[in-house]
């Protein structure tokens, strides 16, 4: 993946597997196409989970006594 694609947002991301998912259930990718599509597919998993990853590490819950805890 290019370095622009690394930065696209999580929703961004969502909608390019959803187009790679639709391609996958057609009939007319090849086999080898297929092979790199499924590649691409997984690579934006890697790229959604690291920045789920990092949101949950940064969310912060602020009860009324003042207290911070991590989710």
């Amino acid at each position: 993946m290019d370095e622009r694609k690394e930065r696209l947002s999580i929703e961004e991301n969502f909608t390019l597997l959803d187009e790679l998912l639709k391609r996958l259930e057609g009939d007319e990718l090849t086999l080898e196409e297929s092979f790199e599509t499924y590649a691409k597919g997984l690579e934006l998993v890697r790229q959604c989970r690291e920045s789920i990853d990092k949101v949950e590490k940064k969310v912060l819950v602020l009860e009324e006594s003042g207290d911070v805890h991590e989710l």
